[in-house]
């Protein structure tokens, strides 16, 4: 037990080192980011899917294909709904939130903003042309009318991806006299980061749509339902999945590289490098306690080999770095880690099913391996929302490395935040309840034999 009087001066260390409206800002962000990223990832991914399985149907005159296709487009549509509520809060909660960010930033992350927003837009008009175009427009036509959707998916993921690359490597400006000066927004969107930082992403949403999508078909096929349409419906989104798969740890140990001298912290972090040893070993599991290490299988040179890229080079330690600098270590490490795990397991799966399928061997007859595939989704997700905990966490406390703390950007209205936090995790909560609901009824009601939807607002047909 601590004395009073030291529990007194630890609060009140606290309190000055950290302004009071820092947790519930930090929740806040966590929250709004950790739901909007999965249909984010849905937005970026989708399009290429509902395409090629459209484009399918017209050159085979596959009517399971075209079907498969329309319904797509459909739950795409709600998924983009919400997806609009959600990325609309987070617009708001950027000025809100960090105001000390944006107050003083904004000026140099004002044109990636405008092109995501200006994306979004175009997005929602050409999935509302496609959703009208069914059976309005000539087949060949109303195909094309996906790809806007799937660039403008691709451009307003990269703007956003873009800014937070220049969080993590500052550019295009410079500060005189305590005020930013010589903006220059064009090196913000092309920053050096921006593009493997998007291709990370962009690979990650493939896996997590394909992998969901594809465990939606498969999930019906425990339930009995073998037919060309849950194959051919799990098929293609696997096939989607599993380039993504077994392509993601080369584009992430691409990222990496250079960590070294960008983030050291935020590298001896991933690695649970309490001190630089040579070589240093791959540790697995394992937390800090004390300054000390405990609970890791330690394997080694492989520490070296995967993050330096030399059998010898030492990952550079903690001890190397002010303890002010320090991320959260422990958080930080095991977020990492269960990205990667979980990634290789998927990348390994994958394989397998591709070679045993190429073998003659149908896994999809297994009923163990549909299990996995309808775990695979879920799997997906938490490495994706895994590898965001790595990322941000490990760039604390810097909001813009080297540049900005943390606690620097954040208001100091504590009160309303809590407040602004509680709301939001009923809206949230409802919105995912509310998304859960419309699509199982629009499920139950194609199972039935409905194809076409009706709508509560639709005039009567008359007979």
């Amino acid at each position: 037990m601590l004395a009073p009087d030291v529990v007194t001066a630890l609060t009140h260390l606290v309190t000055e080192a950290e302004p009071a409206g820092l947790m519930p800002a930090r929740q806040q962000m966590a929250l709004s980011l950790g739901w909007h990223i999965v249909l984010a990832c849905f937005g970026v991914a989708f399009p290429a899917m509902i395409f090629v399985m459209h484009l399918r149907g017209i050159r085979r005159d596959d009517p399971v294909a075209l079907g498969l296709a329309k319904r797509w487009a459909k739950v795409s549509a709600v998924l983009f709904a919400i997806g609009a509520v959600s990325g609309t809060v987070l617009s708001f909660e950027m000025g809100v939130l960090w105001p000390g960010l944006m107050g003083t930033y904004g000026d140099v992350l004002g044109l990636p903003f405008a092109f995501e927003g200006l994306a979004f837009f175009l997005e929602a008009i050409f999935l509302g042309i496609y959703l009208y175009g069914w059976g309005r427009m000539p087949p060949k036509r109303h195909v094309l009318m996906v790809l806007p959707m799937a660039v403008t998916g691709i451009v307003g993921a990269y703007c956003v991806l873009a800014v937070n690359a220049w969080m993590n490597l500052p550019v295009g400006f410079d500060v005189v006299d305590g005020e930013v000066t010589n903006v220059q927004p064009w090196a913000v969107l092309f920053n050096q980061q921006a593009f493997l930082q998007f291709a990370h992403m962009w690979v990650g949403a493939y896996m997590l749509a394909g992998f969901s999508v594809a465990g939606v078909y498969a999930v019906g096929m425990l339930r009995g339902r073998r037919d060309a349409h849950h194959r051919l419906g799990f098929i293609v989104p696997f096939a989607f999945a599993s380039i993504a798969a077994v392509t993601q740890p080369f584009v992430g140990h691409v990222l990496g590289f250079g960590l070294d001298e960008r983030q050291p912290a935020k590298l001896a972090a991933f690695e649970l490098a309490e001190t630089t040893e040579s070589p240093s070993p791959l540790r697995l599991g394992g937390i800090l306690v004390d300054g000390e290490v405990k609970g890791s299988i330690d394997i080694p040179y492989l520490g070296s080999l995967i993050a330096m890229n030399s059998p010898d080079k030492p990952v550079p330690g903690l001890d190397t770095i002010p303890e002010e600098d320090h991320p959260p270590v422990n958080m930080t490490h095991l977020a990492f880690q269960t990205m990667v795990g979980i990634g290789t397991l998927l990348a390994a799966a994958v394989v397998v099913f591709w070679f045993q399928r190429r073998r003659g061997r149908d896994l999809l007859e297994r009923r163990w391996f549909l299990r996995f595939a309808a775990a695979a989704g879920p799997l997906a997700v938490i490495a994706l929302e895994a590898g965001w905990i790595a990322t941000e966490v490990g760039r604390q406390p810097w909001i813009v490395y080297g540049v900005m703390r943390t606690p620097e950007a954040v208001g100091d209205y504590t009160a309303s935040l809590w407040w602004l936090l509680g709301i939001s995790t009923v809206v949230y909560t409802a919105m995912t309840v509310g998304a859960v609901v419309v699509l199982r009824s629009m499920a139950r009601r194609w199972r039935a034999g409905d194809a076409d939807l009706p709508s509560p607002y639709a005039p009567e047909v008359q007979a």
